[in-house]
């Protein structure tokens, strides 16, 4: 017989995690910095993912944090939580002195090679015992703060979204969402921030925001994140994922394929599937803002559809429309019918006359897969909901588009307090549209659409769920889940507690059954 061989043992660095993979770590080629990754809102695979990089790189990384730590790595965090954190002895007991930096710092030197200088923007923001009263105070949940469309901190909210934008399209989403928390907070003060002191206190500003906030506050801008705006990266993944039907995985794989353009991606010769053919094929109407005019004409070719397919069935123009908004990028309708099931064949019937009659360009019809549970809903695969669906490219009479355009124009010259960027985005697009109708290039545009069944004893939740913002309805499923045992989705809430679905009729009736004060569409704007 031949023997078996045996398995080869490794000795491990006790203490150090930054030897986790397959690959042998570097020689410790800098003894005198010891390194410690705060997992506390960085997570636990980011933290093994660095510890296991900062290893390869030659750099001691320790498991606890100790008397040898001299860097302490963390990631939207400010600086007092992190000292009362590490002084409780939750991760152990080190020294006072070590260097409180944030994530910036190890991702620098893990470009360079080698631990870089420690720059002010690279430490944790510290607050000091001499400071003002907090000028402002708000919720802890956007679904309990009121947000109208009125930004008073444009230009910080500008950037501090715009840092989300860029952990969404890397694929850092929890990146993403602290960033838009932060964000929204600002976008529910009352008045400018003209100071950083006077945020003191509020919910959902880490040290990376704050960081953001201070330096737009005391030099106009921010390098971080004009240096993102700049990028070649940032601004592929843009104009890539800004194809209707790509995403941000399919984005990253034609990058690294060498396609940073619309043009390359043409010249490519890749196979496309439906969805993206149209979606390059209309990529500069669909990149044009959609009006309230231009959102009214396609409702009422859609209700004379209606009409003829199913009596009685009802419309509901839903999304940024709904909550007061002039433009948009998409138009949204949530369809239903009074009497429980006859909304069932309603999508197929709809769409068939729709193509009938010309006015798509493209169309995915999505059914139902929605099953309520008796033991309480089941895990979704995904964030979305389960409701019959079609998502389309619509394409509507230019003279719509034109009078729309001009209304578009109106309104970005009017959105100041909405970021100056979008704004002169909005003006530029509307004009676009405005000079194609006048000059008679095409008798149309594409417009985004989307039709949403939804049976009648679900449509409160389906309403709510569709109005917005995305901010608003994650908080407002966050409170359901931390605050009140309760699952809420776009279908229904379920109450853990009590084993037990709560009906509704009524959105009114859902912020009841949450304990929240009720919050008007116009006010959701978070």
């Amino acid at each position: 017989m031949i023997p078996l061989k045996r398995r080869k043992v490794v000795p491990s660095a006790a203490g150090n995690t930054g030897n986790t993979g397959s690959e042998e770590p570097l020689p410790q080629q800098f003894p005198q910095v010891v390194l410690f990754l705060l997992e506390r809102k960085m997570g636990a695979s980011r933290r093994a993912f660095l510890s296991q990089l900062g290893g390869k790189k030659g750099f001691q990384v320790e498991e606890l944090f100790s008397e040898r730590v001299t860097h302490v790595i963390c990631e939207n965090n400010s600086g007092d939580e992190v000292s009362a954190w590490l002084q409780s002895g939750v991760g152990g007991r080190g020294r006072a002195s070590a260097h409180l930096l944030d994530v910036c710092w190890f991702t620098e030197s893990m470009r360079a090679g080698r631990p870089v200088e420690i720059l002010e923007r690279h430490k944790l923001q510290q607050q000091t015992e001499e400071v003002e009263a907090a000028t402002f105070s708000t919720p802890s949940y956007a679904c309990q703060r009121r947000t109208g469309l009125e930004n008073h901190n444009a230009g910080l909210t500008g950037a501090l979204s715009l840092l989300a934008e860029n952990a969404e399209l890397s694929g850092e989403d929890g990146r993403g969402v602290a960033f838009r928390r932060a964000a929204a907070v600002l976008k529910a003060l009352p008045g400018p921030v003209t100071a950083a002191t006077q945020l003191q206190g509020l919910p959902g500003l880490g040290g990376h925001s704050l960081r953001v906030i201070k330096d737009v506050l005391d030099t106009g801008a921010s390098a971080e994140v004009e240096a993102t705006e700049q990028s070649e990266r940032f601004r592929a993944m843009k104009v890539l994922t800004g194809i209707f039907g790509v995403g941000v995985k399919t984005a990253e794989r034609w990058m690294r394929d060498g396609i940073h353009s619309l043009q390359q991606l043409r010249d490519s010769g890749r196979t496309l599937n439906r969805a993206q053919r149209a979606g390059l094929q209309h990529y500069q109407d669909l990149q044009l803002p959609v009006t309230r005019l231009q959102a009214d004409a396609v409702a009422a070719i859609l209700e004379e559809a209606l009409e003829a397919v199913l009596p009685g069935a009802r419309l509901t123009l839903i999304g940024g429309f709904r909550r007061g908004k002039l433009t948009g990028h998409d138009v949204d309708f949530l369809l239903t019918h009074p009497e429980e099931g006859r909304e069932e064949g309603l999508m197929p019937k709809l769409v068939s006359r729709l193509e009938a009659q010309g006015f798509l360009l493209y169309q995915k019809t999505t059914r139902n897969s929605y099953l309520e549970a008796e033991g309480g809903p089941a895990r979704p695969p995904s964030s979305m909901d389960r409701f019959e669906r079609c998502f389309s490219v619509f394409q509507l009479a230019q003279e719509a588009g034109a009078a729309g355009a001009a209304a578009a124009a109106g309104a970005a010259g009017a959105a100041g307090a909405t970021g100056a960027a979008g704004a002169a985005g909005a003006a530029g697009a509307a004009g676009a549209t405005g000079a194609a109708g006048a000059a008679g290039l095409k008798p149309w545009r594409a417009v985004r659409v989307d039709l949403v069944v939804s049976p009648f004893s679900q449509f409160a939740f389906a309403l709510l769920g569709w109005t917005g913002s995305k901010l608003f309805e994650r908080e407002l499923r966050r409170w359901a889940s931390h605050e009140k045992t309760m699952s809420l989705s776009s279908h229904g809430l379920y109450h853990s507690a009590q084993s037990r679905y709560l009906r509704a009729s009524s959105e009114e009736e859902i912020f009841a059954h949450l304990g929240l004060e009720y919050i008007p569409p116009s006010e959701r704007n978070a």
